[in-house]
């Protein structure tokens, strides 16, 4: 099993990803009149970004991009530290912030996600400009962290939302629920990990297999929530 997935890992990430994304293009013209239109291009996203993010490892499997990796090689965007930070790890929250912030019904909610956004962007903003050669060695467990307490909040808000009025009776039927819950999820389930990462090596390979089982698994979880949310879900009135 572990060999498998090991072999297999980027084949079934990359496959959930890719998947979450064509059912969200399949399913457009559902959603096309609602907000979730912009979290099925936010998935569009996400796959290129996924996707062009292992370029590394595209240069160091295919020969038809050596000429790729002979210009990159001893460059800052050798590995793909950088990229993960800026599209994914501040992009993503980014998104969701916006998101958020155009779901919620009640005000007070909706400046909060706002000045959180705006918080978490400037901070980011400031730390990668006074870090700048470390964006391309290393990843910044401060930004994840602070990350998942922007996701956290939203979600929070969310459900204490739907809790005080009465979409509480059809929750099942909102894709806003589905995508709550699972970035939810995913948040707590990734962040405590960085905490370990010291000891992410081949010296320690039941560390290194936990590590691949717990964000394969968890990748799987969140995308396939998103599917079945979008299959399952009905357009919200906004």
């Amino acid at each position: 099993m572990d060999q498998f997935l090991r072999e297999n890992y980027t084949l079934l990430n990359d496959g959930v990803v890719i998947l979450a994304a064509m059912v969200g293009l399949i399913l457009y013209r559902k959603f096309k009149d609602s907000n979730a239109k912009y979290f099925i291009y936010f998935l569009i996203y996400a796959a290129l970004v996924d996707f062009l993010g292992g370029y590394p490892s595209f240069m160091d499997k295919y020969e038809f991009l050596e000429s790729i990796k002979s210009i990159l090689e001893g460059t800052k965007f050798e590995r793909n530290f950088w990229w993960s930070t800026i599209f994914w790890k501040v992009g993503s929250v980014l998104f969701f912030s916006f998101y958020f912030h155009r779901i919620l019904k009640k005000v007070r909610f909706k400046k909060i996600i706002w000045f959180e956004g705006w918080l978490f962007f400037s901070f980011c903003l400031i730390y990668i400009i006074l870090n700048w050669e470390q964006l391309f060695t290393s990843s910044f467990p401060i930004i994840s962290i602070l990350g998942a307490i922007i996701i956290l909040s939203c979600a929070i808000l969310y459900f204490i939302e739907i809790l005080e009025g009465d979409r509480i009776l059809k929750f099942y039927k909102s894709l806003n629920f589905y995508i709550s819950s699972a970035i939810l999820v995913w948040w707590l389930v990734r962040t405590p990990i960085i905490f370990f990462d010291i000891y992410f090596s081949r010296e320690d390979w039941d560390f290194v297999i936990l590590r691949y089982h717990l964000y394969l698994f968890s990748n799987i979880f969140m995308y396939l929530s998103f599917v079945i949310g979008m299959i399952w879900s009905r357009p919200e009135n906004e």
